[in-house]
């Protein structure tokens, strides 16, 4: 852990979802290769299921993006039917497969939520696939709001994030998170940026610009601790 910057304490944590609270391959992937399994029984997609890698690199990103870069050459008719099947699956996956929190992070939430700390959720993906996960491993009553680009129509995460400090009237916060679009998000909006590493999606400079890395979700306990 990067403790050589100094941090204000915040009155507010805003969390990514995807590869920040949810170990997001447990869920996806297995959803992934039956999302390409219809799409070829429909007559969408010919050829074989893209490398898991370059979904799993893709998380982070808006779901229109992540289907221009996951299949470039497909139709606009069989992007959009990925978004319908994703979300589908996924919310099956929610309610009847595994899927895992990264270690601790409930237990980690509710002592930051013992100790006064608001707590956020902004994340890219949609509305049901966000507060499904929240459901699912019983984190809803520990947030404030759960922000999604999903349900608000933003086109970026700075914008999303914008919009949650207005709402709410946060004027301190960290934004904790693994991706680029994290970093941007928390920059742009004059906050702290807590990057997290322990995922291993992305590239090697992914969380370049973070006030502080972390290899482990438990050391934001640490962190606030510390913190003036």
């Amino acid at each position: 852990m990067d403790t050589a910057k100094h941090l204000k304490k915040p009155e507010a944590m805003i969390f990514d979802m995807d590869g920040t609270l949810f170990q997001t391959e447990t869920l996806l992937l297995p959803a992934y290769h039956k999302l390409f399994s219809t799409l070829r029984a429909e007559g969408l997609f010919e050829g074989v299921t893209p490398p898991e890698e370059r979904m799993l690199n893709s998380l982070g990103m808006l779901l229109s993006d992540i289907w221009m870069r996951v299949m470039p050459e497909a139709s606009d008719a069989a992007r959009a039917r990925a978004d319908e099947l994703l979300l589908e699956l996924e919310i099956e996956g929610l309610q009847h497969g595994s899927h895992q929190l990264y270690p601790q992070v409930k237990e980690t939430l509710e002592a930051l939520h013992d100790q006064g700390v608001r707590l956020f959720v902004a994340s890219n993906g949609l509305e049901d696939y966000v507060r499904g996960v929240a459901a699912a491993h019983e984190l809803v009553p520990l947030f404030e709001g759960l922000y999604s680009a999903g349900e608000y129509n933003t086109l970026s995460k700075v914008h999303l994030v914008e919009l949650l400090l207005e709402k709410h009237r946060v004027s301190s916060a960290w934004m904790v998170g693994d991706r680029s679009s994290d970093v941007e998000a928390g920059k742009e909006n004059g906050q702290t940026v807590i990057g997290c590493a322990y995922a291993g999606f992305g590239r090697e400079d992914e969380l370049k610009g973070s006030d502080v890395i972390i290899n482990d979700f438990t050391e934001l306990l640490r962190l606030y601790k510390d913190a003036q």
